[in-house]
């Protein structure tokens, strides 16, 4: 058994940790609101957005547009993929940022794989938002932009109009042929998933894994025969909605991998923190043990004094 001083000493360590958890558990948690109101508020705007992206679709037929337009490719050529990918800035999240590395290595693995059975090449770049994700893939040696850097932290509409820009651009330029936004989908306080999306070509199918589901079946109730007049036509109408469908996706995708990570460190700072109130109590009764071993061993020694004063 360890002595009473050494046992002390452990006591303060663990209560420190328990200290130090238990103030990251609160700052997350008033995080993790924050973000689910900004989770919350931004869903409508952006379902509104696709349902009128997909209503022009179905009742227009000369919809041209470069970003629903999908190079197919022959035997011998090469699919360029963009990957963004959303990973945390810190650490001390359990499983989350461990989670995107393993999903952006399976996807992409699962890709290559696919193109080599059409005799198809694969070329893909990496653009990651957040530090712990990138330093892996870059450890594990994938191809990582060094020049593409964005926080996830406090997610801001802005920077995602920014990424999101950026993308159509590269898309345009033919830097890429399928643009992919990997994140964490946050479907419950206890239930994260990661989840790949194809953002460009622009996917429709892909919006009912990208809205909750309370969202999924919300529509404008147009009747059957309904003409809509678009000005100054349904082109300039979608060409606007697919910008406003990107920007709002990207910032979707960042808020909700914000709020994931939040949870997820929430989740790990709570288990850490109750996995240190119970090494406390152990602690407390080793330290009672200790102290009443102590004891005993001075009261022995005492009455092992006595009986040699009285013998002598």
């Amino acid at each position: 058994m360890e002595n009473f001083n050494a046992i002390k000493k452990r006591m303060k360590s663990v209560n420190d940790i328990s200290q130090m958890t238990n103030a990251m558990q609160l700052v997350s948690s008033a995080k993790m609101r924050r973000s689910q109101i900004l989770h919350e508020a931004m869903f409508p705007f952006f379902s509104l957005c696709a349902e009128s992206m997909q209503e022009i679709r179905n009742n227009t037929s000369d919809i041209h547009n470069p970003f629903f337009e999908i190079n197919q490719k022959q035997e011998g050529e090469t699919w360029k993929i963009g990957y963004y990918v959303l990973s945390g800035d810190q650490g001390l999240a359990g499983a989350y940022n461990n989670n995107m590395v393993k999903i952006t290595e399976e996807h992409i693995q699962s890709k290559i794989f696919e193109n080599t059975r059409k005799n198809i090449s694969t070329d893909y770049e990496l653009n990651v938002f957040g530090k712990l994700a990138r330093e892996k893939l870059l450890h594990s040696g994938y191809n990582v932009n060094p020049d593409f850097s964005y926080p996830i932290s406090e997610p801001d509409f802005y920077h995602a109009r920014n990424v999101s820009a950026i993308m159509r651009q590269k898309f345009l330029n033919n830097d890429y042929d399928l643009i992919y936004l990997l994140y964490t989908k946050m479907e419950s306080s206890i239930k994260m998933v990661p989840v790949a999306v194809r953002l460009l070509p622009v996917d429709m199918k892909a919006v009912r894994q990208v809205l909750p589901e309370n969202l999924q079946d919300a529509g404008m109730a147009l009747q059957s025969g309904t003409e809509i007049e678009y000005t100054p036509d349904a082109n300039s109408v979608f060409n606007y909605l697919v910008d406003t469908y990107t920007n709002a996706i990207v910032y979707g995708a960042m808020v909700e991998a914000y709020a994931s990570e939040q949870t997820a460190r929430l989740t790990a700072m709570q288990n850490a923190t109750d996995n240190a109130n119970e090494m406390m109590k152990h602690l407390e009764l080793l330290s009672n043990r200790a102290r009443q071993a102590k004891i005993t061993t001075e009261l022995t020694e005492i009455v092992n004094g006595a009986e040699q004063v009285n013998n002598m």
